[in-house]
């Protein structure tokens, strides 16, 4: 039987990214997942693009993964809030020496530098293409079954198999779930003026319309679009000719970016939000997807993830050193309470936006126009709103700060 410090069921963002995390602390993971490497990493499997905000994109760093991403994320000099395209528009712009608000990555190539750094890591004993089949999460530790016929064990396993664990679901885990009446269109497009490295949140009642700074290339300036439509809609979307598609885009944009195309290619991704009642149960915990799902209206999915891999390393770490079993049920509540009430607000203010957005009528509009305005001249609450979206609030892990544990 071979064995670890932690067994990670999932090997997606999340779940490499904290396996590579706890290798840079000298401890050891198995990560399982049932992904074929070659059809996850090819060019047209995932055209979704991710904002790594600054905190999280300082853990990149502190464990070696933004090595593997040189030159390929754009900042995010500032966002600009919108309701349609009214007047009275909230921006936010990082002080001049508090660097970029965060950085645009294509959700292929944040994969792959995860993917190869968790190879490269000593610590990492990664095993794709494979499932496992049973799991015992017993008094003194976890052994699982794989289909490989391999047996693993370790005190503590680690959900990160995304929004539809089984393995959190299998614990008996309550979760509490609904469904939007939208999905989001994703897609890149090309536009005649520069970005200039702001990004986008125009609201409306239909759903909010992001356009997201991408690095340019060879065909000139680029952007990635996130638009909220309606269920029914989105099949008639994806079915436009480009031509038409970008005729739609531009009743969005209303022309500020100039010329559109040509097109990147598009997908539809349903939308939804899921919380878990709890994050632990006996020697499990849930990071990511697996934990709490949230609208992307603020761009903040895969960074909720990046905090739960930061604070759960931390306590992880300091708890081998004070030589405690990894799975002891005060570590678990530790983590538990570090992330309970961030997770709760973030997915709580999520859903609030979208709703409050959602409201159609003039007096709806004039209202939230007026809100954006009174918080575009309270610099004391804008601050606030920049250090949730930097991932900087409350009682910030180390590897967040840029620092090992």
């Amino acid at each position: 039987m071979e064995k670890a410090d932690v067994i990670i069921l999932g090997g997606g963002l999340v779940g490499s990214a904290l396996a590579v995390a706890l290798d840079k602390h000298g401890m050891r993971a198995i990560v399982v997942d049932i992904a074929d490497p070659d059809v996850i990493h090819a060019a047209g499997f995932d055209g979704r693009a991710s904002a790594i905000a600054s905190a999280p994109y300082r853990m990149l760093g502190t464990i070696g993964v933004l090595d593997r991403l040189e030159g390929q994320g754009c900042p995010i000099a500032g966002i600009r809030v919108s309701d349609g395209l009214e007047p009275g528009a909230l921006d936010f712009e990082p002080g001049s020496d508090d660097g970029a608000l965060g950085h645009m990555f294509e959700n292929r190539l944040l994969r792959r530098a995860l993917y190869d750094a968790a190879v490269a890591a000593p610590n990492v004993d990664l095993r794709m293409k494979t499932r496992a089949v049973s799991v015992d999460r017993g008094e003194h530790g976890v052994v699982a079954t794989l289909d490989s016929g391999a047996t693993v064990s370790a005190p503590l396993l680690i959900a990160a198999e995304g929004r539809n664990s089984p393995t959190r679901d299998a614990a008996g885990i309550r979760t509490a779930r609904w469904t939007y009446d939208h999905a989001a269109i994703v897609t890149s497009l090309h536009h005649e003026h520069s970005h200039e490295n702001i990004a986008f949140e125009i609201f409306y009642p239909q759903g909010p319309f992001a356009i997201l700074p991408l690095n340019d290339d060879a065909d000139g300036h680029r952007s990635a679009i996130v638009w909220s439509v309606s269920r029914a809609e989105a099949p008639g979307m994806l079915k436009l000719s480009e031509r038409g598609f970008l005729a739609e885009a531009e009743k969005k944009m209303g022309g500020f970016l100039g010329r559109l195309g040509p097109l990147g290619a598009r997908s539809s991704y349903p939308l939804g939000f899921h919380h878990a009642a709890q994050i632990v149960s006996n020697r499990l915990a849930l990071v990511g997807d697996a934990a709490h799902g949230i609208h992307p209206i603020a761009g903040q999915g895969v960074n909720v993830g990046f905090r739960d891999v930061a604070t759960l390393v931390e306590v992880l770490v300091e708890g081998k050193r004070l030589g405690l079993d990894l799975g002891d049920p005060a570590l678990l509540a530790r983590y538990q309470r570090w992330r309970s009430l961030d997770t709760l607000m973030v997915s709580v203010a999520t859903d609030g936006l979208q709703r409050l957005f959602g409201i159609p009528g003039k007096t709806a509009n004039a209202a939230r126009r007026f809100g954006l305005s009174a918080v575009q001249k309270l610099p004391a609450l804008k601050d606030r709103f920049m250090a949730e979206a930097r991932g900087e609030s409350g009682e910030v892990p180390k590897l967040l700060q840029g620092m090992k544990v």
